[in-house]
């Protein structure tokens, strides 16, 4: 498979398309910064580290409480190409979210090849269960709870929107609202290039976990991000994704964000006096 072409793209090409870090050479200073930040954020608001939703040592969630009680909960799944990374390392994103009134938290998952991507899509499906059942005892309204991801969270949470979440114990429309940030949607191009020696992924299991493979029945409000400064197959993926929204009749707010990249674009998702932030904020009734 990796020798064919794929969208007119050879190996080597379609690699690049596929390798954010080779685009982004301020890569490894913003996630030093993520790192400083996070450490600071811990330092500065209220948490509760380390939460278990799962038996595994991975399944563990941060949770930065908003001042107040039934405040809603924003959920946020990290990136790393499902292999890499940490929630450790994002905690920063809740000095955006709790001045705002969200009880903010920052969830891990086990990653590939330790775990298959099935497991890993259970994972986080369990995770967002776990919290609708768990969201009072740290003052969240499992009412309005809300997902988000960047880059391989991205595609957790489309997956999410494509839950039996009766078969895990919660109620249908338990996910109020989505934003996907520089996600990748179809898991047939990752099978071919370099990433997946690591990820292990089969064809059978890419099907079984494309969202765009497995759009849910109904819509959830749904924000689509992706930086300007991506690559084209990047933001294809974001593209294809709005369109089989929209192709239903859906409503889903696409945002292309100028001037970033695919890591840089965590400062505006963070920021308060950025579009994307404040995107979020209304999508959660709160802008």
């Amino acid at each position: 498979m990796s020798d064919t072409l794929y969208r007119g793209y050879d190996p080597a090409q379609l690699d690049a398309q596929y390798n954010p870090r080779a685009a982004a050479p301020l890569f490894q200073l913003l996630v030093d910064r993520w790192a400083a930040d996070s450490e600071a954020t811990v330092r500065s608001f209220a948490n509760r580290l380390d939460l278990a939703y799962g038996p595994s040592a991975a399944e563990r969630i941060d949770v930065f409480p908003a001042k107040y009680p039934k405040a809603p909960v924003q959920v946020f799944f990290h990136g790393g190409y499902w292999r890499a990374m940490d929630k450790a390392t994002n905690r920063f994103l809740a000095r955006g979210f709790v001045p705002a009134g969200v009880t903010t938290v920052v969830a891990n998952y086990g990653l590939c090849p330790a775990v298959s991507m099935d497991e890993l899509v259970r994972q986080t499906r369990a995770c967002i269960a776990w919290i609708w059942k768990n969201a009072a005892s740290f003052g969240g309204d499992p009412d309005r709870i809300y997902i988000s991801g960047h880059s391989a969270g991205g595609h957790i949470v489309c997956m999410a929107l494509a839950t039996d979440w009766p078969a895990l114990g919660a109620p249908p429309g338990v996910v109020k609202g989505v934003c996907a940030i520089s996600g990748l949607y179809d898991l047939e191009p990752i099978q071919r290039i370099f990433v997946n020696k690591e990820l292990r992924m089969t064809p059978e299991q890419a099907l079984r976990n494309s969202p765009l493979l497995h759009m849910p029945k109904s819509p959830t409000p749904l924000i689509m991000a992706v930086g300007a400064l991506e690559s084209d197959e990047w933001r294809r993926q974001t593209s294809d994704y709005v369109a089989a929204f929209r192709s239903r009749g859906w409503p889903v707010e696409h945002i292309v964000v100028p001037g970033h990249d695919h890591y840089s674009i965590l400062g505006p998702f963070e920021d308060p006096s950025h579009a994307l932030h404040d995107a979020v904020l209304r999508q959660m009734k709160l802008g």
